[in-house]
């Protein structure tokens, strides 16, 4: 009777997951279970099926990219995903790969495994990843059987997927340290949903600098878009009586397009943003550059983000370089860019 992948996991006392990891050498584990596994696959007489080792790692010369499908969102004209995929694109077509886009459904089951078994894609870029526990199962499989993958401005903090991220807890902690020595104090702050990491991120970076600065934070003046410009327009009117009669004189926002959204319905209630009250945005987008007046904002190098997957990736194929919790997480730093909204407060110039 053949030998499996079960037997040695049930002799070794670990998961078959964990003797995929050691016979394929991927992913952070104790000395101890690997010496484990392999002592457990040598009793055993185990040799792994090399045939189907070698059909597994064909290569079709693509690299996926998976992204989120969004009903009537216009997906490629959004300035985050144009970029990130401009520099795939770009890294892509030096490394001499095609790109093969797949649109990942916001419900159910994810099964990305079965694009390298079917060897439709040889690694693959996941953009729009949430923690969500369909999510986590569908990457721990990948790295379970050794697929090369890549998260691009997403991570896990308790798992060593490979990641390229910017440094965002840094950047919405400048943001806001920024606004406090334009004069600003009671800062609101506009975050996106808790399931993406940047989220989690801009979050503590604001109540960082809040905390350094020795101001209380209060939850009331937190709130939670969904990324988009309509959230934004949307939590205006939240906001408008708070910055009406002075107990919020500026908002922080995890992106430019709830800025832009918050700026414009304000500006419809008479409030215009760097005279009545201020606002720092995030994203360095086309659209902060020509808003008026122009949105300060910090910028994120996704386009050099989306080269650094790709260039990953290949380290990834060529040499089984980054699976451990040391060298998982690439991140990139970003930038403040000082224009127009964060002047310093006017607030007496206020006309209802």
């Amino acid at each position: 009777m053949a030998i499996s992948r079960k037997d040695v996991a049930r002799l070794a006392g670990v998961s078959e997951a964990t003797v995929s990891r050691v016979l394929n050498n991927v992913g952070p584990m104790k000395e101890e279970t690997k010496q484990r596994v392999l002592k457990a696959a040598a009793e055993l007489g185990y040799v792994p099926n090399a045939l189907a080792q070698q059909f597994a790692r064909r290569r079709s010369g693509n690299i996926g990219v998976i992204l989120p499908f969004v009903p009537k969102v216009r997906l490629f004209s959004n300035y985050y995903f144009s970029e990130i995929l401009s520099g795939i694109g770009e890294a892509a077509k030096i490394s001499g790969s095609d790109l093969l886009l797949i649109f990942r459904e916001q419900e159910g089951e994810r099964d990305y495994a079965t694009l390298f078994r079917k060897q439709k894609i040889d690694s693959c870029v996941i953009l729009g990843s949430t923690d969500i526990a369909e999510e986590r199962a569908a990457l721990t499989e990948l790295a379970a059987e050794g697929f090369p993958f890549c998260l691009v401005n997403q991570y896990y903090e308790d798992e060593p997927f490979i990641t390229v991220d910017a440094d965002h807890a840094s950047g919405a902690r400048t943001a806001v340290r920024h606004l406090l020595e334009r004069g600003y104090s009671k800062i609101a702050f506009m975050n996106g949903p808790p399931e993406y990491s940047n989220s989690t991120d801009r979050l503590a970076g604001y109540q960082e600098a809040l905390f350094e600065a020795g101001l209380t934070i209060q939850n009331t003046h937190i709130f939670t878009g969904n990324y988009s410009r309509k959230s934004g327009y949307e939590l205006a009117d939240s906001l408008f009586s708070s910055i009406a009669d002075g107990s919020v004189d500026a908002v922080f926002s995890a992106n430019d397009r709830m800025a832009i959204g918050l700026q414009q319905r304000l500006k419809e209630h008479g409030l215009e943003a760097g005279e009545h009250y201020g606002l720092v945005g995030y994203d360095n987008s086309d659209s902060s550059r020509i808003i008026n007046p122009s949105l300060t904002t910090v910028a994120v190098p996704f386009y050099e983000m989306g080269g650094l997957a790709v260039d990953r990736l290949m380290s990834l194929e060529e040499h089984q370089e980054g699976w451990d919790s040391q060298t998982a997480r690439t991140l990139v730093p970003v930038e403040l860019i000082v224009r127009e909204t964060s002047e310093y407060p006017k607030q007496s110039n206020i006309r209802l």
